[in-house]
């Protein structure tokens, strides 16, 4: 009989951390271990594609109904799992919709000669030489302005991606310097979620927070600057399109002109006010390009379909493809529209039915205090609280439950060792927020990858510096007990 009475619940900043009496350590673990073995085996040795295109989301539910079937022998009913589930769906509904409105973004931007015109005067000005680190400082001051990693992707991290892969420069590099810059404007910009998840969970304000993440930030985002340059000038360009050449086909097969600009600058000006609900501004953003196509790209719209509008529409949902002379030019002047996106939001729905029912069974709060209690010194109370946000990345696939967990478990752990809250706050962000595009699956992992660079996480991981530099130095500034802030005497 399945009554819930097992299950006890804490309420924390929207989100809920279900606990499960019945239930132990390995069994939480059961179902992690089997959905990480069978990740591993589908990528290592299959390629990806062990039942067929969309293998790992196939995979993400075997390892849901393994956790279902976990939480039956542990008395957690249906409903529950279900609720989760269900919560957790809905918190991706808005993200969801931003992804489809990237895939219309990008449609419309390319047919309307936005995305071309970028590149066109990006190479005149981004030279190899400086291209990566200026990636890194672009990207950095745009998250910080919107207070969003994913609104830099979506706007200047595709036109970077293009101009660097019309330098020459391997996609990787350029994805992992633009997600360096972003994720670190992100996690400092006071305008951002997660920035301000992190104080409320470790009982800090929003300002002590960010100072006390300078510490740790600033030297990772210089080291990660120091990397880009050293990278940007040993990158080998030789073979790549002749830069003329490139600007010559550009113009001949668009109208460029600077008046094209006034889309993406509407766009970043309506996310710098704030505009409610935030959809708006990427809507405006398609509509303006469809507009500006039909004024200044006649000739490309009549090439590419029977009518200006079913070309525009075209672009906006499904395949669009404008040819040139330049085969570089012709992979980097295509795209996707909203059917480009179905891949990644299966991924994250099928995630997150997997992190639901985890959490339903009481799974992820299990695994959090078996990692606080292995804790038994300073340096091994950070150590957890790295891994358990880490871990709970790749389990519930969302950066917010990896900051909300950890958070509220820990809290009083930190306390109890004279240690101040924004220990743990610059911890959460160090760990939680910035690794979470490091995880393939993840929400955030998703959406850069499949959704908006289109550079897969294994192409960009070891470029992505300033993420998996972060958590090393969180633990290293533990370690030699630098800066270690203590509980005033009461």
């Amino acid at each position: 009989m399945h009554d819930d009475k097992n299950i006890s619940e804490i309420k924390a900043d929207h989100e809920t951390i279900i606990e499960n009496s019945e239930l132990n350590i390995w069994e939480a673990l059961i179902p992690v271990i089997l959905l990480m073995g069978l990740l591993f085996y589908n990528i290592t040795y299959k390629d990806g594609e062990w039942f067929g295109e969309y293998s790992n989301q196939f995979i993400l539910l075997i390892g849901g109904a393994i956790a279902a079937v976990v939480g039956f022998y542990n008395k957690v009913s249906v409903n529950r799992m279900v609720t989760e589930v269900w919560a957790n769906l809905k918190s991706v509904f808005i993200p969801i919709m931003i992804l489809f409105l990237v895939g219309a973004l990008a449609g419309t931007w390319l047919v309307s000669g936005v995305i071309p015109a970028m590149v066109y005067y990006g190479l005149q000005v981004l030279s190899p030489s400086i291209f990566l680190p200026a990636s890194v400082i672009i990207a950095a001051v745009i998250s910080i302005a919107t207070g969003s990693s994913w609104t830099t992707s979506a706007t200047v991290g595709i036109a970077l991606v293009g101009i660097g892969t019309a330098l020459g420069i391997p996609p990787g590099m350029i994805a992992g310097a633009v997600i360096s810059g972003a994720y670190f404007g992100d996690k400092m910009s006071p305008l951002s979620d997660t920035t301000n998840l992190a104080p409320a969970m470790a009982g800090t304000d929003l300002f002590t927070h960010i100072r006390y993440m300078t510490l740790t930030t600033i030297p990772t985002i210089i080291i990660t600057l120091v990397v880009f340059a050293i990278l940007s000038l040993s990158v080998d360009t030789t073979g790549s399109a002749d830069v003329s050449s490139l600007l010559v086909t550009i113009a001949s097969t668009f109208n460029i002109t600077p008046w094209l600009f006034l889309v993406p600058v509407t766009v970043i000006a309506l996310i710098l006010l704030k505009t409610k609900p935030p959809l708006i501004a990427l809507v405006t953003g398609v509509l303006l390009a469809a507009v500006f196509a039909f004024v200044f790209q006649p000739e490309i719209l009549n090439g590419l379909g029977d009518s200006k509008i079913s070309t525009i529409t075209t672009s906006i949902l499904t395949d669009t493809q404008i040819t040139t002379d330049n085969e570089k030019l012709n992979e980097l002047f295509s795209a996707g529209g909203m059917k480009g996106m179905l891949w990644t939001i299966y991924l994250i729905t099928c995630a997150m039915i997997f992190g639901g029912i985890m959490d339903g069974i009481g799974a992820l709060a299990r695994i959090t205090k078996g990692l606080l209690s292995i804790a038994t010194s300073v340096f091994g109370l950070f150590a957890s609280t790295v891994i358990s946000c880490l871990g709970l990345n790749i389990i519930a696939s969302d950066q917010y439950l990896a900051i909300v967990i950890p958070g509220k478990m820990f809290k009083k752990a930190y306390e109890d060792r004279g240690l101040a809250p924004e220990n743990l706050s610059r911890t959460l962000e160090d760990s939680g927020t910035v690794t979470s595009v490091l995880i393939p699956w993840n929400t955030c992992g998703a959406y850069q990858s499949g959704g908006v660079l289109g550079v897969g996480i294994s192409e960009y991981f070891v470029y992505a510096i300033f993420n998996w530099l972060s958590p090393f130095t969180t633990l290293l500034f533990a370690a030699l007990n630098i800066k270690i802030r203590q509980l005033a005497s009461k």
